[in-house]
């Protein structure tokens, strides 16, 4: 598995349903715990969870070509 950054530049969603929903229970857990103990490590962790649900495109999967969403999805149609 080999990181490409040419496909960093492309913004295709690769973010399926049930990985959204765990990125954003995480997130929001992370967040509320960052509020707790003022770790500003949790806060940059947590909104970037919070931030890739919810746009549906996550970096690092672009980068690894990793897709979670799944095979009843088309693309550009």
């Amino acid at each position: 598995m080999s990181f490409d950054y040419k496909r960093l530049i492309k913004f295709e969603h690769n973010i399926g349903d049930k990985d959204k929903k765990v990125r954003m229970v995480s997130g929001v857990v992370l967040l509320a715990v960052s509020l707790f103990t003022a770790s500003i490590l949790m806060l940059v962790v947590g909104l970037v969870l919070v931030a890739t649900s919810y746009v549906g495109w996550c970096p690092a999967y672009s980068g690894f070509d990793k897709n979670t969403l799944g095979s009843n999805v088309t693309d550009g149609q």
